[in-house]
């Protein structure tokens, strides 16, 4: 069942040489329970569509339905079932954790606001630093608060712009994993924006890609990566790396040396060849890996795309 509904959805602006379309005209849907990922180059148009979403900018043209309800006519009573969280916001820097956990919490229909502050405090690792400012944060402390702060309503669908960033990988991993404990539990829908795409990969059911305000690609992250026919394979050369480059040269294939090893980009249908030819030159190596297309080879092939 979709609780989001988001149909032809555009945002223009002004600007001194004319109308800049910052999202044209997209439509997705988000079920209940889903975690969807949008991805995309610099400017392409991800913030602009979560500030759409969030009600912060108004569409030029299109519609948002949340729980079946159109957002422009309900907004308070959607608003009140959803949450956001941004490494890219900020509190107000002369007041505690907890007085802005606290401030934050009258945002929102909760009946026991003590409570529920103590609770994410809890959830989020925030007890021993909870009475200092937030001028005194680090970054990744700062990260902490805001995804606390976006938890205080137990929304339904939530927002996230890179809700791991400067966070240890410890900690990231712990907010990975309860990001998909509270889908499993909750049935708490998230879409998310991230540049880590290992993470995406982790959490996301699926992956919207934007380009220049248009959606270009919907599906799992394992279909994207799919659509990559490129294997990496690395090699380290015992005997014959200067013979292998001038294979790889002959032959028109990339490569890439760090030390030792050779890294090559193949078709995996070619590499039993590969393999063979380099042997029948005289090569000899130890060691072989090979790994299969990434969600994060999909985006590298995608932007060098879009540059050219």
């Amino acid at each position: 069942m979709s609780i989001l509904q988001v149909n032809n959805l555009t945002k223009t602006f002004q600007t001194k040489i004319g109308q800049f379309v910052a999202v044209d005209n997209i439509s997705f849907e988000l079920k209940e329970g889903e975690i969807l990922g949008i991805l995309g180059p610099n400017g392409a148009g991800k913030t602009t569509t979560i500030q759409m979403l969030l009600g912060v900018l108004t569409p030029t043209s299109g519609k948002i339905n949340y729980f079946g309800r159109d957002f422009n006519k309900n907004r308070e009573t959607v608003l009140d079932k959803i949450n956001f969280s941004s490494t890219y916001t900020d509190f107000p820097h002369n007041l505690t954790i907890r007085e802005n956990l606290n401030f934050f919490s009258y945002f929102y229909d909760i009946k026991n606001r003590k409570e529920r502050v103590k609770t994410v405090v809890d959830l989020f690792r925030l007890k021993e630093i909870l009475n200092q400012q937030i001028s005194s944060l680090s970054a990744g402390q700062k990260t902490r608060v805001n995804l606390a702060k976006a938890f205080l309503n137990f929304p339904k669908i939530l927002l996230l712009d890179e809700p791991t960033a400067s966070l240890d990988p410890e900690t990231a991993q712990y907010i990975r994993d309860f990001l998909l404990s509270q889908r499993q539990r909750f049935k708490v829908s998230i879409i998310l924006t991230s540049h880590n795409m290992a993470e995406v990969e982790e959490v996301c059911d699926r992956v919207i890609f934007i380009n220049k305000g248009k959606i270009i690609a919907d599906d799992t992250p394992s279909g994207l990566a799919k659509s990559i026919e490129l294997s990496h394979v690395e090699l380290f050369i015992k005997d014959g790396l200067k013979r292998t480059i001038e294979f790889c040269q002959t032959k028109q294939i990339i490569y890439k040396i760090e030390g030792r090893y050779i890294i090559v980009d193949l078709k995996e249908k070619e590499i039993p060849d590969f393999l063979r030819q380099i042997m029948d030159v005289g090569v000899f190596y130890d060691e072989i890996s090979i790994e299969k297309p990434t969600l994060n080879d999909y985006f590298i092939q995608v932007v060098s795309k879009i540059k050219k």
